[in-house]
C-alpha cells in the first residue's frame, strides 16, 4: 500500500500519496488550480505553466503537474504573488488568441474563457499584430481544427501518441508560429479520434457532428452507459426539450470511470445517440390497426390465455429488471424463454482498448438471471411454439419465415419489419428513456436513471410486463 503523508494546502491539512503529483492531490480535494496541458489520462507535460503554486522553501513558484508530494510540504495556490504569476502567463496565452467567444462552439465549456473571466482581463495591454493561422481545418473522423484558437497544450498529440499509438497529429513550425496539424497527406484514422474534442481545453478541436447544433447552456445532462457493446462505457447524455418539440439527444460525452472505460469512449459509441432519436415506433397495433394501450393490453391478456405453447424471446439490450419481469411472465404462462441473439457478435469490432466483440450491453445478465441463449434449445422451443413474444430482439428481422403459422406479439422501441406481420405490436421506451441496471462484460453492475422527458406514446416495458403479470 502506498505511503500517505500530510501536506498543507492554503493553511489546511490534507493527506496525499507520497511521490504522487501535487496537481492530482489538488484536483482530488477539489482545490481549483488552472491548467491546460495536464490531464490525468495523459500525464504531465509541463508546457503551459498555468498550474504554478507557491511551495514554502522554494525560491520560485513551481508547476504542480511536475512536483511530487513530500511529507510536510506547505503549498499555497492563492495569494497576490502567485495569482499574478498565473495571470501573466495567461496574458501571454491570449496574445494571439482570436476574440471570437460569441461564435466559438466551445463557449460555455472553454477553460481559457473560464480563466480569463476569473482573472478579469478586460483591457488588452499588449498592442501587437496577432499571428494568424488556418481556420476550419477538416482533420477527418468528424474532427474540425481551428489553429488560431489552439493553446498548444499538446493533449491531442499525446493522445494519439500514447493512447491510440497512431501518431496522427504533431506540432508544426516553431516559436510563436507553432500549430497543431496532421502530417502531410494524412487524416485522422483512429476509431477513438473524437476523444480529442473532449481533451481540448479550448475551442481549437470541435466535433463536426455537434458543431453549431446547440449551445451547451441550453442543454440538460444525465449520466448513463453506452449501449454500443458489452463494455458499458460511462457517458454523459446531453439533451434538450424545446417548446412544442420532442426531447432530443444532441450528443454523448465520456464520463470518467476508471474501472470501466477510464476517460474515453469510441467514436461509434459516441455517435450512437442518433439511433435513439430516429426511426421510433410509438404506436399500439392489433392486426395492423392502431389501438389504445388498454385495448392492446386486453388483446395481449386474451392471447396469452388462449395459447398453450409460448416462447418468449428476450434481448441482451434489455435491463436486468426487464429480463426478470419477462422471466416472471414465462413462469406465469408456463412459457419457455430464450435470450438467443447471435447477431450482436462482431469480431471485427473488437480492439485492445475498449471495444468488445459483443455489441450488446447486458448479455452478462443472462448468467445472473438464468436465461439460456442455447441455439438448439431455442430452435426446439420455436418449432413447438404457437405464440412467440418478441421483446426488443431483432433475430427474426431478416428471417420472417421462421414465424409462419405462429401468432406474434412484438414489443419494440424502433420500427421493425416484424411489426408488419405481428398480430400485436407495441411501442416501448428506448434504451435511454428508461431506468435500469446493466452488467458489463467484466461483471460490473451499473445503473441508469433517465432524466429525459419520456414520450408519452411509448410504454415502459417493465411496467407493462408487471401489469400483465398482475392480471394473469
Amino acid at each position: 500500500m502506498s505511503e500517505m503523508v500530510k501536506i498543507s494546502i492554503n493553511d489546511k491539512e490534507f493527506e496525499a500519496q507520497k511521490g504522487s503529483l501535487l496537481i492530482d492531490a489538488l484536483l482530488e480535494e477539489n482545490i481549483h488550480i488552472p491548467h491546460f496541458c495536464y490531464h490525468q489520462a495523459l500525464g504531465k507535460d509541463g508546457n503551459c505553466r498555468m498550474c504554478m503554486v507557491e511551495i514554502e522553501g522554494q525560491k520560485r513558484p513551481q508547476i504542480a503537474c511536475d512536483t511530487p508530494v513530500k511529507e510536510g510540504m506547505i503549498v499555497r495556490t492563492k495569494g497576490e504573488k502567485i495569482e499574478k504569476v498565473r495571470k501573466d502567463i495567461l496574458e501571454l496565452q491570449l496574445v494571439n488568441h482570436p476574440l471570437d467567444c460569441p461564435t466559438c462552439d466551445q463557449a460555455g465549456e472553454c477553460k481559457l474563457q473560464d480563466y480569463y473571466m476569473d482573472s478579469g482581463f478586460y483591457v488588452n495591454r499588449v498592442n501587437v499584430q496577432k499571428n494568424h493561422a488556418l481556420k476550419r481545418v477538416d482533420l477527418g473522423r468528424n474532427v474540425m481544427l481551428d489553429q488560431e484558437r489552439c493553446v498548444l497544450c499538446t493533449r491531442c498529440v499525446r493522445f494519439f501518441k500514447n493512447v491510440t499509438k497512431t501518431n496522427e497529429l504533431g506540432v508544426h513550425s516553431r516559436a510563436d508560429h507553432s500549430v497543431i496539424g496532421t502530417f502531410p497527406g494524412m487524416e485522422l484514422q483512429s476509431e477513438y479520434a473524437m476523444n480529442v474534442v473532449d481533451l481540448c481545453p479550448v475551442g481549437a478541436l470541435t466535433s463536426k457532428d455537434f458543431r453549431f447544433k446547440q449551445r451547451v447552456w441550453f442543454m440538460e445532462t444525465f449520466e448513463a452507459i453506452c449501449k454500443g457493446c458489452s463494455k458499458g462505457c460511462n457517458i454523459y447524455v446531453d439533451h434538450r426539450k424545446e417548446k412544442y418539440e420532442d426531447d432530443t439527444i444532441f450528443r454523448f460525452r465520456p464520463k470518467v470511470n476508471k474501472a470501466v472505460n477510464g476517460h474515453f469512449i469510441c467514436d461509434e459509441g459516441r455517435l450512437s445517440y442518433k439511433k435513439e432519436n430516429e426511426n421510433r415506433f410509438l404506436t399500439m397495433q392489433c392486426n395492423q390497426e392502431t389501438e389504445t394501450l388498454n385495448n392492446a393490453k386486453a388483446s395481449v391478456i386474451k392471447t396469452l390465455k388462449e395459447e398453450k405453447n409460448i416462447l418468449i424471446v428476450v434481448s441482451p439490450m434489455l435491463s436486468c429488471e426487464e429480463l426478470k419481469a419477462a422471466q416472471q411472465l414465462a413462469v406465469k404462462t408456463h412459457a419457455s424463454i430464450s435470450g438467443y441473439a447471435p447477431y450482436y457478435f462482431d469480431e471485427s469490432f473488437k480492439d485492445e482498448l475498449l471495444r468488445t466483440h459483443d455489441k450488446a450491453p447486458n448479455r452478462k445478465a443472462y448468467e445472473t438471471i438464468n436465461i439460456s441463449e442455447d441455439e438448439r434449445q431455442f430452435n426446439a422451443n420455436l418449432a413447438q411454439a404457437s405464440l412467440v413474444i418478441i421483446l426488443e430482439n431483432s433475430y427474426f428481422e431478416d428471417k420472417p419465415t421462421l414465424l409462419n403459422g405462429k401468432k406474434v406479439i412484438h414489443l419494440t422501441s424502433h420500427n421493425s419489419a416484424i411489426n408488419s406481420f405481428a398480430n400485436i405490436a407495441i411501442g416501448i421506451s428506448s434504451f435511454l428513456e428508461k431506468n435500469g441496471t446493466y452488467i458489463n462484460c467484466d461483471g460490473i453492475q451499473q445503473e441508469v436513471i433517465s432524466k429525459i422527458n419520456k414520450d408519452t406514446r411509448a410504454v415502459d416495458l417493465k411496467e407493462f410486463l408487471d401489469t400483465i403479470n398482475s392480471m394473469l
